[in-house]
């Protein structure tokens, strides 16, 4: 249970997105990061960002965190392909953890708002997905978007494997959205190995995540099997 009762928060707070982007094509075989991989003509990282700038989401600031050695070639390719999007370009750390903290850090002079914690690389996220996360976290300080799994599921043990009950499980999509104040006292706290996103970094100071019916097409591009799926859905 959350030491503080949620608040809902008037409508004209704020609204944040950091976009993470610090992969590289080694599980796609390719010769640059995954983020600037061509998707129908245009970076990937492109399709991201516009779906954040998009003007009925509200977003007053948007905050790009890459690693320090692609920010030349991020300026080159948003010159190129994007100029229209205005966006803040931060360098990322060692970490995703350390990445979203420098993005943090960069709306420091912010006392209340909601902020999203997004993947560079899911490009299709529909927009009511991104909205209906935003509204959630307003009511009850961290919402995250998520898809109960297709397939059957099992666990593994030392003898071999025991079957999972899939309709209590969840799979963890981005946008992972949090009252501002909330996500920045969690990460006032020491890096631990089990903070394997922002919900579980949340959720070790106790406050409750709240679900968000996700979207099979907000898919995660990794692979190059993901990259043809996300051309055959936007075309």
């Amino acid at each position: 249970m959350s030491s503080q009762a949620p608040k809902t928060p008037s409508p004209q707070d704020p609204r944040f997105a950091i976009i993470v982007a610090g992969g590289s094509g080694t599980r796609m075989g390719a010769d640059r990061p995954k983020q600037f991989l061509k998707l129908r003509g245009e970076p990937v990282l492109v399709h991201t960002l516009r779906r954040f700038a998009a003007p009925e989401l509200h977003v007053q600031r948007l905050v790009l965190v890459l690693p320090a050695d692609q920010l030349a070639v991020w300026q080159e390719l948003h010159q190129r392909y994007a100029p229209e999007l205005a966006h803040e370009v931060v360098s990322g750390g060692a970490t995703r953890w350390a990445s979203v903290r420098q993005g943090l850090a960069r709306l420091k002079e912010y006392s209340a708002g909601v902020v999203a914690v997004h993947d560079g690389v899911r490009p299709l996220t529909p927009l009511s997905v991104i909205e209906s996360t935003y509204a959630a976290a307003r009511q009850h300080g961290a919402a995250v978007a998520a898809v109960a799994p297709k397939d059957s599921v099992r666990g593994l043990s030392a003898t071999g494997s025991y079957a999972l009950d899939r309709s209590r499980l969840r799979l963890v999509q981005t946008p992972q959205c949090f009252e501002l104040e909330l996500l920045r006292r969690a990460y006032q706290l020491p890096e631990l190995p089990t903070f394997t996103d922002d919900a579980s970094v949340v959720e070790d100071l106790q406050h409750p995540i709240h679900l968000v019916p996700g979207d099979y097409r907000n898919l995660k591009i990794t692979t190059p099997e993901d990259l043809l799926l996300a051309e055959a859905l936007l075309g």
